[in-house]
């Protein structure tokens, strides 16, 4: 039956608490490296809020007001802060109660451009970081964000590249129009499958609903605000100048659209334009991609990726599969990447091929460039060092490992910002420098080393020391060096320091205090345990303040998310750090350590295929065993006994979680939010799943708890957002599975959250779903009713 009163709940005040505890602010370090700005979130929004019109288009939520995502997150302010001196300034001439963007710094570092959205529309501004100041630069101009940022920067810092909503607009098509006839689709030759989309485009009203709100003008905005319009009305989704500032690189969509692919997947121009206007060459005129393979290393035909070389004026980069996208057929190149320099009147060239799917570029200054290429089906990866002036077709192999590997993981190379405002790799002759999470079987311990491409030699700089959690952000200083770094332990929150790495003296930069003061004194420990086939586990183990040992077991929860792997070895990996402060996300399940609860949280559950074999044909298998071994691990503790250990999960966890209460008797009562439950209802693949029903329908149904509810007994409570966008988490998956369990007798509750996505936003859903987690978990773990 329904609620009788389906009001919004709260928790614990405790509980309440902790959900409004001030976010920590955003940083953002300035090119010059001699400021960070800080940006300032808002706690969670009101369901007022979330709860706003919004139009929902090809894979795109609209805000039809202010044509950007209905669902973007801002800031509410910013402050200045010299990371020398740490003086602050607060940045003035903001309106009042604006929702702020992500700034960009101009190359210059001088200023940095946001946009400001409010009840008039999305408007550009810029501050300078001298006095602080902010104005806005298009007062009356709107700019349309639906497909993403909507500016950037041009090299000489005094323009910017925008898309305005077009000035004469009329009004939108009426979403309430009467049909002049039915919906058609048809395929009558080729192989088309595709995914679980949701939110697609479903008649011709959604179609002219799409091109109203998508069609942008491109134009170069003066720090005077005047505007130079360079490109018409389109479905642009792109517009980026190339380094030298007299070219820009344009993206438009056009028909025919599709009604069973998001709109990265509609057909698509690509054109070079000045920057004063005028066409300069059309790169390529993309067909629909509605019959690209669902294997997970499949692209469209034709060329892809293209982007600006970082490291010189106007060259244009791009790949073309050569396997015609399909990783399941015989190539011995199966991507080839060209460069083209601007005006482009002379030959494209090869620049590179690769034998896997190339995955992208990292610019360097001189004759210097890394790719990286990925094989999904034996999760190899390639790091390869190039010479991009041509004086070498040879690249040079730098890594090669699995790439689940965490243990082998040599870094991420690290790059700056260039005069111009391109992201190039920082380095010294043939010197890098690489940060990684430098994962090890005590858990993680991010590192930061220097690595010589011609020598292969390694030379450490930092690696983080128990019981801190240090992480090197930026190098700010080759001579020396000096580094950004933030650091935090379990009991104190993440600040950032400047490292001196020949003295190693650390100069805060940020001092922000401990945001939950009712979770001082929980305990965490990373623990170990083995599964029945030897593959070595691991999970965070999390006790309530206070608690000690003498107390006796706990209540306890598993938390947790199941992943696919190759390698067993690779499998018992440990995942976690053991020294990180623990912030609570709006999914955490750590809210329930102040009910009294102990938290298993992340307990890996590893689904290994490894060689030939698919990880999913044993799935219920190794999720069994893997909770099998969590459970003993923390009873053999004493933390926690068998009559009141509870299971949960969010999204995939939830699918866990259904399948646990299905094939175990381990848990007394699940909480389940946001799954999915019928494998028949996402039959072209999920997750790492890349077969199709039709592949493999046993696998399919022993994997679906819908197929299982007769197995079931544990009491499962259910929740879900009305509005959810993941693909194969339609909404139906959680009402279907609540009839089924009900027709069962299974005690169960379903808790649909009005106006949620696949994440949750509104504080009144938070603090609701604590509520009925809390009051769950109690009824079947404590016996409380």
């Amino acid at each position: 039956m329904p609620d009788a009163q389906p009001l919004y709940q709260k928790p614990s005040q405790e509980m309440i608490d902790l959900v409004d505890a001030a976010p920590t602010p955003y940083l953002s370090l300035d090119p010059k490296r001699t400021c960070v700005v800080m940006m300032h979130r808002p706690s969670l929004p009101p369901i007022e809020e979330v709860g706003k019109e919004e139009i929902r288009l090809a894979g795109l939520r609209i805000d039809p007001k202010t044509y950007g995502s209905s669902r973007a997150s801002y800031f509410t302010g910013y402050t200045i802060r010299d990371i020398r001196t740490r003086e602050d300034r607060e940045v003035t001439g903001l309106p009042k109660e604006a929702r702020l963007g992500q700034i960009r710094f101009s190359p210059s570092g001088e200023r940095f451009a946001f946009t400001c959205r409010t009840s008039g529309g999305l408007s550009l501004w810029v501050a300078e970081v001298s006095d602080a100041k902010a104005r806005c630069l298009t007062p009356k101009r709107e700019l349309n964000s639906v497909f993403g940022s909507s500016f950037s920067w041009v090299s000489d810092s005094r323009r910017l590249v925008c898309r305005f909503v077009p000035s004469d607009r009329e009004a939108p098509p009426d979403q309430a129009e009467i049909p002049t006839g039915p919906v058609v689709q048809e395929n009558l030759e080729g192989v088309a499958p595709a995914m679980t989309y949701q939110d697609l485009l479903k008649n011709p009203t959604d179609e002219r609903l799409f091109e109203y709100y998508g069609t942008s003008l491109v134009g170069v905005v003066t720090l005077e605000g005047t505007i130079a319009e360079v490109q018409d009305g389109g479905l642009h989704t792109r517009s980026t100048p190339s380094p030298d500032s007299r070219y820009l690189l344009v993206q438009t969509l056009h028909r025919p659209f599709s009604y069973t692919v998001p709109y990265y997947r509609f057909p698509e121009s690509v054109r070079v334009y000045g920057i004063n206007g005028g066409l300069v060459k059309e790169l390529a005129s993309l067909p629909l991609a509605e019959s690209v393979p669902l294997a997970f290393d499949a692209v469209p035909e034709g060329p892809r990726g293209f982007e600006w070389r970082a490291d010189t004026d106007s060259d244009l980069v791009w790949v073309e599969a050569q396997d015609g996208g399909d990783p399941g057929r015989k190539a011995e190149v199966r991507d080839r990447a060209f460069v083209w320099t601007a005006p482009f009147d002379g030959e494209k060239r090869v620049l590179a091929d690769f034998e896997l799917r190339h995955l992208g570029f990292w610019w360097g200054r001189g004759d210097l460039a890394l790719s990286r290429e990925r094989r999904w089906k034996d999760r190899q990866l390639r790091i390869w060092r190039h010479r991009p002036d041509g004086t070498d077709d040879h690249p040079d192999l730098v890594f090669e490992r699995s790439f689940e590997d965490r243990y082998a993981d040599p870094g991420e190379p690290l790059a700056e910002w260039s005069s111009r405002g391109t992201p190039v790799l920082i380095s010294d002759d043939e010197r890098v420098y690489l940060a990684g999470a430098g994962a090890s079987p005590e858990g993680d311990r991010p590192f930061l080393d220097t690595f010589d491409l011609t020598s292969r030699k390694t030379v450490r700089l930092i690696r983080s020391e128990p019981p801190v959690f240090e992480r090197a952000i930026q190098v700010l200083s080759s001579e020396g060096p000096t580094v950004l770094v933030s650091r935090e332990r379990v009991d104190e929150p993440t600040n950032f320091f400047l490292r001196d790495l020949d003295s190693g003296e650390l100069t805060a930069i940020t001092e922000y205090p401990h945001p939950y003061p009712h979770l001082q004194g929980t305990k965490k420990d990373l623990i170990k345990y083995d599964r029945e086939d030897g593959v070595q586990l691991t999970g965070t183990l999390y006790t309530p303040p206070g608690y000690t040992p003498d107390q006796g077991p706990l209540p306890t929860i598993l938390w947790a998310y199941p992943r696919e792997y190759k390698s067993a070895d690779a499998a018992g990996q440990v995942k976690d750090a053991p020294f990180r402060f623990a912030r609570l996300g709006a999914h955490s399940p750590l809210y329930l350590l102040t009910a009294g609860y102990a938290i298993l949280d992340g307990p890996t559950i590893p689904i290994v295929g490894e060689g030939h074999e698919e990880a999913n044909d044993t799935y219920v298998d190794q999720l069994v065993a893997s909770a099998e071994a969590a459970v003993n691990a923390v009873v053999d503790r004493g933390i926690a006994d068998r009559e009141r250990i509870g299971v949960g999960g969010h999204s995939y966890g939830a699918f866990m979680t259904a399948n646990l209460v299905a094939h175990t008797d381990f848990f007394k009562a699940g909480v389940a939010r946001s799954g999915a439950y019928n494998r028949t209802l996402t039959p072209f693949g999920f997750q790492s799943e890349e077969r199709t029903i039709w592949e493999a329908p046993e696998t399919y149904a022993a994997m679906s708890p819908f197929m299982h509810v007769d197995k079931i007994s544990t009491p499962l409570l259910l929740m879900h957002g009305e509005a959810d966008n993941n693909s194969g988490t339609f909404p139906m998956q959680s009402e279907r599975f609540y009839n089924a369990l009900k027709a069962q007798g299974v005690a169960t509750r379903l808790v649909m959250f009005p106006h949620e996505s696949h994440g949750y936003r509104a504080r009144d859903t938070i603090l609701h779903l604590l509520h009925e987690m809390t009051e769950w978990y109690d009824r079947y773990l404590k016996g409380v009713e």
